[in-house]
């Protein structure tokens, strides 16, 4: 199936978009008809251009207010077509979209529309061309794809097809199983659209809020499904309109959008596998298994800094690099890598953002087939060469260009043969595992870095939150693998004066801001620390206090949590109790929880309160860190 995408849904000029959705890899494109009014060139120049760029023209849209019009209404309306064929004929568009008419004077009828469709079909075919036909969710008087089709049928003409939309059926909340019906030759487009569920009026909800396939809360999957076992075997394309978007890089958004819809396709061929069609083949999402590991880069003061840091969470250096000024820190199946390496990736990354988190080893079911899926959806893969004892292991670049590494049963010993280490670390303070990994990005990222999670590694996401910051709104959303063996953090910042936008400040752009990791005994946990000189966040006295009135907490145990520092939290699945430290240069700081029955958030309500004692002991506002 062929890949397009609607030009409206790129920000930019025309050229921009055009160059934008030729390097994400897309086949063709839907040509808005304001791109081509805006440009300089002439319907044969930008025609030209867009074939030059290695794409098709695969809609002309849109061509509004046709049907069901009386009188001179109606001749006009034909004249307009006719104007917009020379127009397509031009371009080299083949097919153009007309949608179901909002103007005030039509008249209703299903075989007064059928027979306007049935002589603009005639005058289409007589120049080569066809139409297709789009219920619009808000038409005057057709706003189902169910009446569309019946107003195809009954105008009966080979040039005269439907065009079906995921929003304008999905935002209806109407059900897509009934286009399993339709002939799949008499669908001559397929147009897809995510959104998030919101309750307001239908046209200004589909203007600004459409996103990519898997950015949104629409069964968007099932739509495609029932296109694909009608027979469909046409171009799938996307049509956003989104605020956010019309202000983003064009190759970004180019580049989600690639990715959601080849994800989408994906999807489809593995749960419609009698299909006819053409569908992408790329390796499936693999098992998440967990953080193999956490790699800083850092050198010098810094590097102490950092080490100390370690050793008071109850790590010990366990192994160092045979060919490398790289170290390894231990606590239970926890890794932490700590690189100095001057000349390479880790020596960049200290560079730019100072001591930083650079990369994240993540176990996977097949390394290999991770990769070959990630470079499929547009990931860019990392290679450097490898020094004497170090094994080569498969890489892509992530957020703020660091990177993820993907580990699978091969690199098993991947410890011993480079560090001469054993897999498990020491007891320690009782960390056991990675929790959670927080990465900070601006607000305007959040939707992009959730579809690349998603679509790569199938982790599910939970609702977006929001975490108030005395200066400003932070946006949150967690995504975990199905069995939480794998969890990530998305914050999203819109100021520089939160803790967030501060540390991306301060870091330019460093993407892990904090680290999580899971104790099964926090009590037993946090007083091994604080014997070992650990420097806990301090909570204040007042929280306590709300804390008793909110849970039915013994107050032995309120007691012991005031004197440790440790917050609480819990739902109706179970209870979550956090331990934070105190920040480092930079901002960057750990936690340590422990979840209880089958709790699965990461203690929200707390945020607040956690941000105003980081602010406590930060430098006043205006002087800069270290």
């Amino acid at each position: 199936m062929k890949t397009c995408i609607a030009t409206v849904s790129i920000s930019g000029t025309l050229s921009e978009k055009l160059e934008a959705i030729s390097v994400a890899g897309f086949d063709g494109i839907e040509i808005f008809e304001q791109d081509f009014i805006t440009d300089s060139g002439s319907a044969r120049d930008v025609g030209n251009r867009i074939r030059d760029h290695g794409l098709s023209i695969d809609l002309f849209q849109p061509f509004r207010d046709f049907e069901g019009l009386p009188g001179d209404l109606r001749t006009r309306a034909f004249d307009r077509a006719e104007r917009k064929f020379d127009l397509m004929q031009e371009l080299g568009a083949e097919l153009m979209l007309v949608c179901s008419s909002l103007h005030p004077k039509a008249l209703g009828g299903v075989e007064r529309a059928a027979d306007d469709l049935r002589e603009l079909g005639q005058r289409a075919a007589a120049r080569g061309l066809r139409i297709g036909y789009e219920a619009l969710a808000w038409g005057r008087y057709v706003n189902d794809h169910r009446d569309a089709w019946e107003i195809v049928r009954r105008a009966d003409h080979q040039n005269v097809g439907l065009i079906v939309d995921s929003f304008h059926t999905l935002g209806r909340g109407l059900d897509p199983n009934s286009i399993r019906q339709f002939p799949g030759d008499k669908i001559f487009f397929v147009q897809m659209a995510d959104a998030p569920k919101i309750d307001m009026d239908l046209l200004y909800w589909s203007r600004h809020f459409r996103n990519m396939p898997g950015e949104g809360d629409l069964p968007v999957t099932d739509f495609m499904r029932a296109v694909v076992a009608a027979g469909y075997t046409g171009p799938v394309s996307l049509e956003i309109f989104n605020d956010q978007f019309r202000g983003g890089s064009p190759r970004t958004i180019a580049r989600d959008g690639y990715r959601a819809l080849v994800t989408l396709l994906d999807d489809v061929r593995r749960t419609e596998p009698e299909a006819r069609a053409d569908l992408p083949i790329i390796p499936p999402r693999q098992k998440l298994e967990g953080t193999a590991f956490v790699e800083f880069a850092t050198r010098g003061a810094e590097g102490d800094k950092l080490r100390a840091q370690l050793a008071a969470l109850g790590f010990a250096e366990t192994g160092r690099h045979v060919a490398k000024a790289i170290t390894l820190w231990q606590q239970g199946d926890i890794r932490i890598v700590v690189n100095e390496e001057e000349g390479d990736f880790a020596g960049s990354a200290f560079n730019m953002h100072g001591t930083s988190v650079c990369d994240v080893g993540i176990t996977v079911g097949s390394s290999s087939e991770t990769l070959e899926r990630a470079t499929a959806l547009g990931a860019s893969s990392f290679a450097q060469a490898p020094a004497v004892g170090q094994l080569d292991i498969p890489a892509i670049r992530g957020l703020g260009g660091s990177l993820l590494h993907f580990l699978d049963a091969s690199h098993a010993g991947v410890w011993s043969e480079e560090f001469g280490a054993d897999r498990d670390g020491p007891q320690g303070a009782g960390l056991r595992r990675v929790d959670h990994i927080a990465q900070t990005m601006t607000y305007d990222e959040m939707l992009s870095w959730s579809l690349f999670y998603s679509s790569l590694l199938g982790m599910e996401k939970a609702p977006m939150v929001d975490v108030i910051d005395p200066d400003g709104l932070v946006r949150s959303q967690a995504l975990a693998a199905p069995d939480g063996d794998f969890r990530i953090t998305l914050n999203g910042a819109e100021t520089h004066r939160t803790v967030a936008g501060s540390f991306l400040a301060e870091r330019f752009g460093a993407p892990v801001q904090h680290i999580a990791f899971a104790t099964d005994d926090m009590f037993a946990t946090a007083e091994a620390l604080s014997a070992a000189g650990f420097a806990a966040l301090p909570i204040p006295a007042n929280y306590y206090g709300d804390l008793a009135s909110r849970f039915e907490l013994a107050p032995d145990e309120l007691a012991r949590m005031q004197a440790l520092n440790i917050l609480y939290d819990e739902d109706e699945r179970g209870s979550f109790r956090q331990l934070y430290s105190r920040a480092m240069a930079g901002g960057l700081f750990f936690e340590i929880v422990e979840r209880r029955g089958s709790y699965a958030g990461y203690g929200a309500p707390n945020s607040p309160f956690r941000i105003a004692a980081q602010k406590r002991l930060a430098l006043p506002k205006g002087v800069p860190q270290d």
